[in-house]
């Protein structure tokens, strides 16, 4: 009878799949990556605008997809007006103005787009002349917590301050939803030290949804938080220029079944990371006594795509004080280093608690997590060689690790063998 039991558990775990047993790196029973991303939009031919798209929209306003909207100069929707966007929607930045979309507070826009119709902001610029940073990108201002001084802050973007402010006391506000949409060639450069990013959020709330969207070739960061409570699903930054994933000003953030893809060759030369995450931005303005910035981040695929590690991008992630970065069941590829710690930060396990790194498969990286200060690499490498955080080091090469790690042949990151059967033995 005994005998019998056992030979029942073996064949009971030899067919649990792998999605029941924490797949590491992005997920899902087919490609989601499929059909409505871009991996080349320099080659794309668009519709040239027959229809512009300029001003201040203080009412209603729905695009439609017989149209193709240029974007010209920096737009607000005000007044608490709803801007929405019909899927198979081509929005084309102006280059000249700096085309920039600003969803003020109060305001929402509904960009939902689906899988074989996705919406679309690009640059207007003919394919071959087409650059990093050709027009601004999208901002969306909310009404959810921040922790600067007075609760309400303004981005340093050269805004109509009447109306670009954002803050509040809702963490549950609603500024809209964005699904099945790309973001190409934004983060316009305002002056020598200033880019826009691809989507920018200052106070946004958890009320708001965001996935499926595709940031490529920003100029600078692909998504930056600027406080705020909000989730991430399914998002891909492909080839930005600084960060993939920035956060700060307190924002709590859950990211899950999300893909950073870097080329050190395009990156800034000031260190690009995938994540950079931060709790004050200017001390001298922070409120202390308001939440500190705090990201959960769940099945990433982080990858570099630089097999020498060379090149402009050196760790994955990179914290400063006083935030809290929890990453579980992803996969970090091809970097120095997984994490960088700020070198205020320390050893001290009263502040490493606030940094857990979890079920992470390793590879091809110089180490897990260092300091920028030498003193602490030792104790560093000490800690998170322990077993309690279940990281897996291995040297796999792309197409040993991804089912189809070619950029320009329709993409699957997927790990390897994820609807595969495991035998036990």
């Amino acid at each position: 009878m005994k005998k019998k039991l056992f030979v029942v558990i073996i064949i009971s775990l030899s067919i649990i799949p792998l999605n029941a047993q924490q797949i590491k790196g992005i997920t899902g029973d087919t490609n989601w990556l499929n059909s409505w991303t871009n991996f080349k939009p320099s080659t794309t031919v668009y519709k040239e605008a027959n229809q512009i798209l300029t001003g201040v929209l203080d009412k209603d306003l729905k695009l439609t997809k017989n149209n193709t909207y240029r974007l010209v100069g920096t737009v607000y929707v005000t007044n608490n007006a709803v801007l929405t966007i019909e899927p198979g929607t081509v929005i084309r930045g102006d280059k000249e103005s700096c085309g920039t979309l600003i969803i003020t507070k109060g305001c929402k826009l509904i960009a939902e787009g689906t899988v074989t119709e996705p919406i679309i902001f690009t640059s207007n610029s003919n394919p071959t002349f087409r650059r990093p940073g050709d027009w601004g990108g999208i901002i969306i201002l909310g009404e959810a917590p921040i922790n600067k001084i007075g609760g309400l802050a303004f981005l340093d973007f050269n805004l109509d301050p009447a109306v670009s402010y954002y803050g509040g006391q809702d963490p549950n506000s609603n500024s809209g939803i964005l699904k099945y949409v790309r973001i190409e060639y934004s983060g316009h450069k305002i002056n020598a030290l200033k880019e826009l990013n691809g989507l920018s959020l200052g106070g946004v709330g958890r009320g708001t949804k965001f996935e499926f969207i595709q940031i490529s070739f920003s100029n600078d960061d692909s998504f930056e938080s600027y406080g705020g409570d909000v989730n991430f699903n399914n998002l891909i930054s492909f080839r930005a220029t600084d960060d993939d994933f920035d956060f700060t000003q307190g924002v709590q953030c859950t990211i899950s079944n999300s893909i950073a893809i870097r080329y050190p060759y395009s990156s800034d030369i000031s260190g690009s990371r995938c994540f950079e995450i931060d709790s004050f931005d200017k001390i001298e303005n922070a409120d202390i006594t308001k939440k500190l910035t705090k990201i959960t981040a769940n099945n990433m695929t982080l990858i570099n795509t630089e097999d020498s590690n060379q090149g402009l991008v050196r760790e994955a992630v990179y914290i400063k004080e006083k935030s809290y970065f929890n990453i579980n069941n992803s996969i970090i590829d091809g970097f120095s280093s997984c994490v960088l710690l700020e070198n205020k930060i320390g050893s001290f396990p009263a502040n490493l608690a606030k940094i857990n790194i979890q079920g992470i498969q390793v590879n091809r990286c110089g180490g897990v997590v260092l300091s920028e200060s030498l003193n602490y690499n030792l104790e560093l490498r000490n800690w998170y060689n322990s077993d309690t955080f279940s990281l897996e080091h291995t040297k796999l090469n792309s197409t040993e690790l991804f089912m189809q790690s070619d950029i320009k042949d329709s993409p699957d990151f997927r790990v390897k063998n994820t609807n595969s059967i495991v035998s036990l033995k």
